[in-house]
């Protein structure tokens, strides 16, 4: 599966130091090691939910080590609403929702310029609605089917 390269218009490929700086930078960590904690969490947080060629893709679009945090994970079975994320990462790392929001849109900022426009817009057909805000953008209604 990954033998063969997609087209990718995103920015240019990043290291994973270049990844964690970006994320201390944009979630105001104080040390690297806590981007690093961050990242490692809301990647493998999203492994869970991603599943397709979008997670894939996505993998692709990352550096190794962050790749390899979102592949490792298992999907799964049932997905989470963007708030349902957010509470199950903040249960997970033991920290508050709202540290674990802030992780996630520092995190997801970053995925967001590496992955692109047409693969971010993807990736948030696949999820359930809030994920839109946790990515940096607009949240848009989803049409709703008419009443037959």
């Amino acid at each position: 599966m990954y033998d063969q390269p997609r087209a990718n218009p995103s920015q240019a490929a990043m290291t994973f130091d270049q990844m964690l700086e970006r994320v201390r930078y944009e979630g105001a960590h104080p040390t690297r090691e806590r981007a690093e904690e961050a990242v490692r969490a809301v990647l493998a947080a999203l492994g869970r939910q991603l599943t397709g060629e979008e997670r894939i893709d996505l993998a692709q679009c990352l550096p190794v080590e962050a790749a390899l945090t979102l592949t490792a994970q298992t999907p799964a079975t049932e997905q989470l609403t963007g708030w349902g994320f957010v509470k199950d990462l903040a249960e997970r790392t033991s920290t508050t929702p709202a540290v674990a929001r802030w992780d996630t849109g520092a995190v997801l900022s970053v995925v967001t310029r590496l992955a692109g426009p047409d693969l971010l817009a993807r990736i948030l057909r696949q999820l359930p609605g809030g994920y839109a805000l946790l990515f940096g953008q607009a949240e848009l209604r989803r049409p709703e089917s008419a009443a037959a």
